[in-house]
């Protein structure tokens, strides 16, 4: 099936985003908004009055592909898994559908819409296997494989967050003790490698930590640039970050084995990373052989909106 324009939306925690992209991925309509929390009345509205602003610009009718922070359940076919607590088991298709009477509308994860946009004309374009890991507020990671995500039986191909890091050691036992995941879990990946994760580290290291803390007064580019100004509490932090990315990336490259791995979220804004990784990820890795690029995104935050509108393309190359 073709089609003139598709619809995108990326349902953030703090703002919902829409655009409209041709059949060449050309973008033709953007609007941003704040995402109206913990009221799911609300985010139906605002997805809705979005869909309609953009259509009546392109003047059509267009399918709508929606990033969500979580899954579809392939057995209610509600929402769960959603750290946007008020998305979960609702049926958002459902009552999206009858409130702007379409039935051409795809949800995914919105870490598989940041792997689509990057594998259909981003950083991974070139490669069959495409691994795209979110180093943000959270961490998460989708998988695409010859511009198909890969969901998996149980919708969990790619819940790379929320495994436990591998080859923990005692003294990351100790020191993230008092850190819980919104999952409940302990010692997960995304508590680590993410963006939040590596602030809090360093805020250990400083002694001014709050365990109840999400966000900290010094972000991780910032931190990375004073190991250039002697300060060892930085340097520390970011190899210890550096060797427990390097092990998430090897315990999961020993089966998934990608073509390429595109990074996003704040910490991809790291350069050091693209230096460093390679060796230390070849350090753990099973026989001692990895040559797989990993790389920066080319969308920044606009990979999820935009991957997000190559959701209805997707479904149409499976008919």
């Amino acid at each position: 099936m073709s089609y003139e324009y598709t619809l995108g939306v990326d349902l953030g925690g703090t703002k919902t985003e829409i655009i409209a992209l041709d059949k060449r991925g050309s973008e033709c309509f953007r609007k941003k908004v704040a995402t109206v929390k913990a009221s799911y009345g609300d985010t139906i509205k605002t997805i809705c009055a979005l869909v309609l602003e953009a259509e009546q610009h392109l003047a059509c009718k267009c399918p709508l592909g929606i990033a969500i922070p979580g899954a579809v359940s392939e057995h209610t076919k509600r929402i769960k898994n959603a750290n946007s607590f008020w998305l979960n088991d609702q049926d958002l298709k459902g009552d999206l559908a009858k409130s702007l009477s379409k039935d051409e509308i795809f949800l995914e994860n919105d870490a598989n819409c940041f792997a689509l946009s990057e594998a259909e004309d981003g950083a991974g374009k070139d490669y069959a296997t495409v691994w795209g890991l979110i180093l943000g507020t959270g961490s998460g990671s989708g998988i695409v494989i010859n511009k198909q995500v890969l969901r998996g039986r149980n919708l969990l191909s790619g819940e790379w967050g929320h495994t436990t890091l591998p080859w923990l050691t005692d003294e990351e036992r100790e020191l993230w003790r008092d850190v819980k995941c919104y999952c409940a879990r302990d010692y997960c990946i995304e508590t680590f490698v993410s963006g939040v994760g590596f602030e809090r580290d360093f805020a250990k290291r400083k002694g001014v930590f709050d365990p109840n803390a999400l966000t900290f007064a010094t972000i991780g580019k910032d931190i990375v640039e004073l190991i250039a100004k002697g300060d060892h509490d930085a340097k520390a932090c970011y190899e210890a970050y550096l060797d427990r990315l390097s092990r998430a990336i090897a315990a999961f490259s020993g089966f998934l084995d990608p073509d390429v791995i595109v990074l996003g979220g704040g910490m991809s804004n790291v350069n050091k990373l693209y230096e460093d990784l390679p060796d230390r990820v070849r350090h753990y890795i099973f026989g001692g052989e990895f040559d797989t690029p990993i790389v920066p995104n080319v969308y920044g935050s606009d990979s999820g909106v935009r991957g997000a509108a190559w959701l209805p393309l997707m479904h149409s190359a499976k008919v």
